[in-house]
C-alpha cells in the first residue's frame, strides 16, 4: 500500500512540475486583421505563431523564459507579460484594438497593467513636446502627475514583484530622462537663444587632414549636421541635406557636418563621405566634446544654424527634411 501511495505522490509532484512548464494562451480576436498571431521576443530570440480557427479562437500552450513579449495580429502590436505556469486568456476587437484588449486568469494582472500603460504613454505623448517648454514648475508638475499615477498603479498586490521592480525602473528612467530633455530645451531657450554669440568648433580637420574653425565660415550663414555613421535618423537625413546643398550651392550659405564618430570609425566615416558623395564642408571631431557640450547634445542629428556675424540663428534647428527649414532660410533672405 505504501508503495502505491509513493508511487501517487511521485506521478503527483511530476504533474505538478509539467503543469508550471508553460503558459496556457487562448482567447478570440473578432474582426481579426490576419489568421494568426506572434508572440515574440526579440532579445531572446523566441517567437511563436499562433493560428486562428475560423472564428478567431485560439489555443496554445507556450515554453517561454518569463518576461515580456510582444503580441502582433497582423496589424495591431501589445505587450503582455508571461510567466510559465500562468493560465491567461485574451479577448480583443481588432477594430478597437487598444481600447477593447482585455486578459484574464492567473497571470493576467501584469499585462492588462501593460495594456493600461500603453493607453495613459498614448495620451501622454501626445503633449510632450508641448511639455518641454513649460517653465520648471509647470513641466515638473505635470511629469510628477503623470509618475504618481503610474506608480499608484502598482500597488496593485497582484503584480510579481520583479515585475514591480522593473516598472519602477522604468518610471524612473523616463522620469530622468524627460527631465534631461526639458533641461536641455530651456538651457537652450536662456543661454543658447537667436542672437546669441555661437559657441565655435576649432580647427577640425577634414578628410584631407585641413582644420577649419567656424571663425573661418565668417560672412556666410552656416548650417551644420552634428552626425555620426552609426546613427539611422542621421543617414535618413542625409538625401535631404544633398537636395539642400545643390539648391543653395550659389546662396551665401555654407552646409557644415560635424562627425562625432570615435577614432576606431574614423575610416569608417572617410569611407562612407566617398560612397555616399557627401557633400558641403565634412568634418571631424575626434573626440573632442568640447563643442557637443556647449550646445548641450544629447542626441543626435542635431542642426544648428548661425549667422554672417556668428551669432545663433538657432541652436536647435529644423532638420532638412523638415519644410521649416526652406522658410526659415526664406524669412533670413538666403
Amino acid at each position: 500500500m505504501k508503495n502505491v501511495i509513493y508511487v501517487f505522490l511521485a506521478a503527483l509532484v511530476l504533474t505538478s512540475c509539467k503543469k508550471n512548464d508553460f503558459v496556457n494562451f487562448s482567447g478570440k480576436i473578432t474582426n481579426q486583421n490576419s489568421d494568426s498571431i506572434v508572440v515574440a521576443n526579440g532579445q531572446k530570440g523566441y517567437q511563436r505563431v499562433i493560428k486562428l480557427d475560423e472564428n478567431g479562437a485560439f489555443k496554445d500552450t507556450l515554453k517561454v523564459d518569463d518576461g515580456f513579449f510582444s503580441l502582433f495580429d497582423g496589424k495591431e502590436y501589445a505587450t503582455v507579460y508571461f510567466r510559465n505556469g500562468d493560465e491567461i486568456t485574451m479577448n480583443v476587437d481588432a477594430k478597437d484594438f487598444n481600447n477593447s484588449i482585455i486578459f484574464a486568469g492567473k497571470g493576467a494582472a501584469e499585462s492588462n497593467f501593460m495594456v493600461k500603460t500603453t493607453l495613459n504613454q498614448l495620451e501622454f505623448n501626445k503633449g510632450v513636446l508641448a511639455m518641454l517648454e513649460l517653465p520648471k514648475a509647470d513641466f515638473d508638475e505635470k511629469l510628477n502627475s503623470y509618475v504618481s499615477g503610474f506608480t499608484s498603479r502598482l500597488e496593485n498586490k497582484v503584480l510579481d514583484t520583479a515585475f514591480v521592480s522593473l516598472q519602477k525602473n522604468n518610471i524612473e528612467g523616463l522620469k530622468a530622462q524627460l527631465t534631461n530633455m526639458h533641461d536641455e530645451k530651456m538651457y537652450i531657450k536662456n543661454e543658447l537663444a537667436k542672437g546669441k554669440v555661437a559657441p565655435k568648433f576649432v580647427d577640425y580637420e577634414n578628410p584631407k587632414r585641413e582644420t577649419f574653425s567656424l571663425d573661418d565660415l565668417k560672412g556666410k550663414y552656416v548650417y551644420i549636421d552634428v552626425w555620426a555613421t552609426w546613427c539611422p535618423p542621421c543617414l535618413a537625413e542625409i538625401p535631404s541635406l544633398q537636395k539642400l546643398e545643390k539648391d543653395y550651392h550659389d546662396k551665401n550659405i555654407q552646409f557644415v557636418s560635424i562627425s562625432v564618430d570615435k577614432r576606431d570609425d574614423y575610416f569608417t566615416w572617410t569611407d562612407m563621405i566617398e560612397e555616399k558623395n557627401l557633400g558641403g564642408l565634412q568634418l571631424y571631431a575626434n573626440e573632442d566634446k568640447t563643442f557637443s557640450e556647449a550646445y548641450r547634445i544629447s542626441s543626435i542629428p542635431r542642426f544648428i544654424l548661425v549667422d554672417p556675424e556668428g551669432n545663433l540663428v538657432s541652436a536647435d534647428a529644423p532638420r532638412p527634411s523638415d519644410p521649416k527649414l526652406v522658410e526659415l532660410f526664406s524669412s533670413l533672405g538666403i
